[in-house]
């Protein structure tokens, strides 16, 4: 027992552990060309839709504020005399009031009057001045207010063809009503706006919120992809149209209503067809994960698919 404890055991450990680092050996220098390459077996593969029909509403809702139309300048008339001013500095007159009255180089005498109905501000005609036609002779804050709303700029895409009238709502104000002469504009430091005038009847002030409704148009049952799946927006457009196995194909499209999610297309898709649910290159709407943390505290995290 003896010998076995001195001699046998150890030589069989050095033995075994002899096998064991030779294995180890041989798989950390020589086992590489034995090894069968592994390539991975998933694919991304891009996201399609199915082309189907709809009923698009193009329906604009704009954020705007009640402002107050800017002065009118007031100009002579005439050229001749002051012989009476009937109106000072600050004064509130009506459409076709005199303002002074002016003898003429013939003798006769002839008033200048209010173009409209306002405020006088600059107004600073005395009696024995001489005018000439088309000088100024001060301003005229009229009593005209119109609505003002912004709008981000690839939404006046959508107000392509849009009509004259928008509906005005103002919190805590009269009922909504309608108003006309409805235009773009883009200001010199690039900022747009929608602007419409509100009629003369409705009692408003100068800086008062106005949410500014536009009915555009809608397109009933017509062919309707996702905004999302078309380059370009207003009148054509291209999409890329799944053709089976095959790599996706550009497409051209015409393009009608849009309401900013979906939009109509009048010519080169077809019910039942599939494109790309997203312009390749153009990373897909980012959606937004929230969840509670604590008792009244939450935290949203967002994540961008392409």
């Amino acid at each position: 027992m003896v010998i076995w404890r001195r001699w046998v055991f150890p030589i069989l450990m050095v033995l075994v552990f002899s096998v064991i680092a030779a294995s180890l050996a041989k798989m950390a220098f020589f086992s590489s060309e034995q090894q069968t390459a592994v390539s991975p077996g998933g694919a991304v593969t891009d996201p399609v839709v199915m082309v189907e029909t709809a009923t698009i509403v193009n329906d604009l809702s704009l954020q705007g504020k009640v402002a107050r139309d800017a002065d009118v300048t007031l100009r002579a008339t005439s050229t001749g005399s002051v012989t009476a001013v009937h109106v000072g500095d600050g004064g509130v007159v009506d459409a076709g009031q005199a303002l002074v009255t002016v003898k003429l180089e013939n003798g006769r005498s002839e008033d200048i009057v209010a173009p409209e109905s306002g405020r006088l501000s600059g107004f600073g005609i005395v009696a024995g001045q001489d005018v000439a036609t088309g000088s100024e002779i001060g301003k005229l804050t009229p009593n005209r207010f119109h609505v003002l709303a912004t709008v981000e700029p690839v939404q006046l895409y959508r107000l392509l063809n849009a009509p004259a009238e928008a509906q005005v709502t103002i919190t805590g104000g009269p009922a909504p009503f309608t108003c006309t002469g409805l235009s773009t504009q883009v200001s010199d430091d690039g900022a747009t706006s929608v602007r419409c005038s509100i009629p003369t009847d409705q009692i408003v002030f100068p800086g008062l919120p106005a949410q500014l409704d536009v009915s555009v148009g809608t397109a009933e049952n017509v062919i309707a992809i996702p905004a999302t799946a078309v380059k370009g927006g207003s009148g054509t457009g291209i999409v890329w149209l799944a053709n089976g196995d095959g790599d996706p194909v550009e497409t051209k499209v015409e393009l009608g209503v849009s309401d900013g999610t979906m939009v109509e297309v009048k010519s080169g898709l077809k019910e039942g067809d599939q494109v790309r649910q997203f312009v390749p290159g153009i990373a897909a709407p980012v959606e937004e994960f929230c969840y509670e943390v604590s008792p009244g505290e939450e935290v949203c995290e967002t994540g961008t698919s392409w």
